[in-house]
């Protein structure tokens, strides 16, 4: 799975477009880095900017856009209402997909120590990139603002985790900033079939980790509850990682529970929905729908398309877009307007669609198609992709003959069992869906490497080990393809032997496909 990270940071100039501009663009300019958003605030005097793309590329966008910011940006003449430290004053690195916590944290502290080493701009390191336990909480980190600076500089216990031990020119125009790891935050709201704020706000105190302040006798106009040293005793909500309040929205009708996830490992997003449902049923009310406010990762809503399959025991190895789809219905994030994944979800908006109209061209075809491309002159596709996709066959007959065996009747209590098989077998499918446009892409590399210069001695040279190279690199997809469509012997073995009968034959032919991919791919190709 691809590496993404997301970063999100906040730099001190809303007003002045040119020079938002001018830092967004050092960020585009990085290849292998998408700019999802940018959204500066006036009154706060501050822009936002959201981009995502592979870890190393992110730090490197990361960097330029702080250059940029200290170029630009002179704190001795910035006021916004907005609490900052400094130029850029928060940089957290966020893990999206194919990359834990923990090793955004590690990138985040590295990140740290190149600015202050190259741009002399001090760091502190907060959540899980911090250092100290305390400076986990970016308002520790933040605090004084930039003004205090000069005091935290001068104070060892107060210092930057990475900066000078003394307050200097670079400090006085840059300030400080604030770079950090941690998880992806989910907004959503949850719609009520209500006007009232007050009942809104009273599910939200059931579910939201803070909870509610304690009163005695649990009434709402009891006497507040403390505890021995005079401190406030709350009484904690069901759902870790989260923060919620109730309000209502007039462009709705409606009240809401409006709801920030912090922690989406502690709390999925499937687990939230089910839980305020039954917190706002258990007051009398109803929750229609949700909205999604912003992005989410795929893994969110396919996580919860999952679980509610899973509750209605029904296979999980069917497409992407299906999974998608009843992750949408189930918590019915259409309610209150169209819900297009493909403009929500991160990993969907990081697509170059011409890039992937270009690898993936044969597949993209029609069955047709496809055929008669490989029957002209041209010598790809060919042999290579054809078994690729008769590996792909092999697996999507195996998925199809476990989808319908999950899903017979009378045998309810296998539905697991041909449900982790089907699963395997999608898996297996898409791997070797892929193989079928890189196998030709490599053949077209080594012609490609073929038609280059050959005039002089280092032109030959040049051209050879690119031959050689393209050459190797062409003859590894075969072998991947064999070795793929391999894996689909096991699972079309186990439908055909405990599947549905009615089936068999499919397992069969699916048998027979798998061999033409694999062993006359390895016979051939040896």
């Amino acid at each position: 799975m691809k590496q993404i990270v997301e970063c999100v940071p906040n730099f001190s100039e809303g007003r002045d477009k040119s020079v938002i501009d001018r830092i967004v663009s050092a960020i585009a300019e990085v290849e292998g880095v998408k700019v999802l958003d940018v959204d500066p605030g006036e009154a706060t005097n501050r822009t936002v900017v959201t981009f995502v793309g592979e870890p190393d590329a992110v730090c490197e966008a990361a960097f330029r856009g702080v250059s940029k910011a200290q170029e630009l940006i002179d704190m001795r003449h910035h006021h916004g209402a907005h609490p900052r430290s400094g130029a850029t004053d928060v940089l957290p690195l966020i893990p999206v997909s194919g990359i834990t916590l923990e090793q955004c944290a590690s990138l985040a502290r590295v990140l740290a120590e190149r600015i202050f080493a190259e741009l002399g701009i001090p760091c502190y390191c907060y959540e899980a990139a911090a250092y100290k336990p305390e400076r986990k909480n970016l308002a520790v980190c933040r605090a004084g603002e930039y003004e205090a600076l000069p005091e935290k500089i001068a104070d060892p216990a107060r210092r930057p985790d990475f900066g000078p031990e003394e307050y200097n020119d670079v400090v006085a125009r840059s300030g400080a900033t604030n770079v950090g790891a941690r998880n992806f935050l989910v907004a959503v709201n949850y719609n009520l079939n209500t006007t009232s704020t007050r009942r809104a706000m009273a599910v939200a105190f059931d579910v939201r980790e803070k909870g509610r302040k304690a009163r005695e006798g649990g009434s709402l106009t009891g006497k507040l509850l403390k505890d021995a040293a005079g401190n406030q005793i709350w009484i904690p909500g069901t759902l870790k990682g989260c923060k919620a309040i109730g309000w209502y929205i007039d462009e709705y009708g409606i009240a809401q529970v409006s709801m920030n996830i912090t922690d989406i490992e502690a709390t999925p997003l499937h687990v939230a929905f089910e839980e305020v449902s039954r917190a706002a049923a258990a007051r009398g009310l109803r929750v229609t729908g949700a909205e999604i406010v912003g992005l989410v990762p795929k893994k969110v809503l396919i996580d919860a398309g999952n679980y509610y399959l899973e509750k209605q025991q029904r296979s999980l190895g069917i497409s992407e877009d299906e999974v998608l789809k009843i992750a949408v219905k189930s918590m019915s994030l259409d309610d209150l307007k169209p819900f297009n994944p493909k403009e929500k979800v991160i990993e969907f908006l990081m697509q170059d669609e011409a890039e992937e109209a270009r690898k993936h061209r044969l597949v993209r075809m029609s069955v047709e198609g496809f055929a008669r491309e490989t029957a002209s002159e041209s010598p790809a596709p060919g042999g290579g992709s054809i078994s690729a996709y008769m590996g792909a066959l092999a697996s999507a007959l195996a998925t199809m003959v476990a989808n319908l065996s999950s899903h017979k009747r009378g045998w309810d209590d296998r539905w697991k069992e041909f449900s982790d098989i089907a699963v395997q077998g999608q898996a297996l499918m898409n791997e070797l869906i892929d193989l079928v446009d890189e196998d030709t892409a490599a053949f077209d590399r080594i012609m490609a490497c073929f038609g280059m210069p050959k005039g002089t001695e280092e032109e030959k040279a040049a051209r050879a080990a690119a031959i050689e190279a393209a050459t190797l690199n062409a003859a590894s997809v075969p072998l991947k393809t064999m070795e793929a469509s391999l894996k689909a012997f096991p699972l079309l073995l186990a439908v055909a032997q405990k599947g549905n009968p009615a089936s068999a034959s499919d397992a069969g032919v699916g048998a027979l496909a798998a061999r033409a991919a694999a062993l006359e791919e390895a016979t051939l190709y040896a």
